[in-house]
């Protein structure tokens, strides 16, 4: 049986970093209480012509020369992202622009920090109707552009980047193995993020300060852990798989402390958990690209591994992906 495997990785960062001193400069915060709460050191932040879809265009390019194809050769592009520049057309409409994949449909996936991994499983069942796919799954975000920079809750958490990987069809036993996606739409008021205001003034009945994240931290955390561990325990489950398993397990990355306390719940050595929230914070959609591809480059992921990637986001959203490499 044909799954979809991923033959290509690539990730972009904007050039600016913002650090936790540059941030104590603009809010009442400092370098030892973001870190002690959160774990972020540092954080990308887009200038000008590092567009969401400019991001995200520099990480499919590199994804597809890590896989050796050509724009013209993929069909199909989806993004995951809260926050292109653009609300018409789609970032993925910009990127096929950007690469001149003129082959390739595009769409956007709005799932928070859960868009890379449900364009993950969405491309699956793409290619196994169709092994011949070649398919670009991107995560892009600027979250710069939808911080609110007064806040000193949120603002030290978000940064800008993306990530991507390119996948098609493998009758080797790699790829896809389970994958497991979920949503509780009762609890969006923890996690989200307004629209400006709308031009009709019969639809502005909801009072907005901004269009910017607005989160109930504590009541994130609590849910978070407990809803990416039980995604996790359903697809091992599914593959008849243990924890111990695993080479490798890369999560959305929001809270140095949301992560340990993951792997306390699921008995699992820190270190057996890949972890870049100090240098980017929380990208969204991206932080899962972004750390897969660093993991790749880095030869933490072999030929036959076997990697979890877990996630969880506004809306809320969150699932989990079993995949051998």
């Amino acid at each position: 049986m044909s799954r979809a495997v991923i033959i290509g990785t690539g990730s972009c960062l904007p050039e600016r970093i913002l650090t936790n001193e540059d941030l104590a400069k603009m809010v009442d915060t400092s370098d030892e209480w973001i870190t002690t709460r959160t774990g972020i050191k540092t954080r990308h932040i887009a200038r000008a012509g590092e567009e969401t879809s400019k991001l995200a265009s520099e990480a499919a390019r590199r994804a597809l020369a890590m896989a050796g194809v050509t724009p013209a050769e993929v069909d199909m592009i989806v993004v995951g992202t809260i926050s292109c520049e653009k609300a018409m057309p789609s970032c993925a409409c910009l990127v096929q622009k950007e690469l001149e994949a003129v082959n390739a449909f595009a769409f956007d996936i709005n799932a928070a920090c859960s868009g890379f991994l449900y364009g993950l499983d969405l491309a699956d069942k793409y290619i196994h109707s169709n092994p011949d796919m070649k398919i670009l799954v991107i995560g892009a975000e600027n979250l710069s552009s939808r911080t609110n920079w007064q806040d000193r809750n949120t603002c030290v958490l978000f940064g800008d980047g993306a990530g991507a990987c390119l996948m098609t069809g493998n009758d080797q036993g790699r790829g896809i193995l389970a994958s497991r996606l979920y949503a509780d739409g009762r609890l969006w008021e923890l996690l989200h993020m307004d629209n400006a205001p709308s031009l009709n003034p019969d639809l502005c009945t909801l009072p907005s300060d901004g269009s910017f994240i607005k989160m109930v931290g504590k009541d994130v955390f609590r849910y978070a852990v407990r809803a990416m561990a039980e995604a996790i325990t359903a697809v091992l489950e599914k593959e008849g798989l243990v924890i111990a398993d695993i080479s490798l397990v890369v999560p959305h990355q929001a809270n140095i402390r949301i992560l340990k306390n993951l792997a306390d719940y699921l008995n699992v050595p820190l270190e057996k958990i890949y972890i870049n929230v100090h240098k980017y914070g929380n990208t969204s959609a991206a932080t899962v690209p972004i750390a897969m591809d660093e993991a790749n480059r880095e030869g933490r992921l072999q030929q036959g591994d076997l990697l979890l990637i877990c996630t969880f986001g506004g809306g809320f959203t969150w699932g989990a992906a079993l995949v051998r490499w």
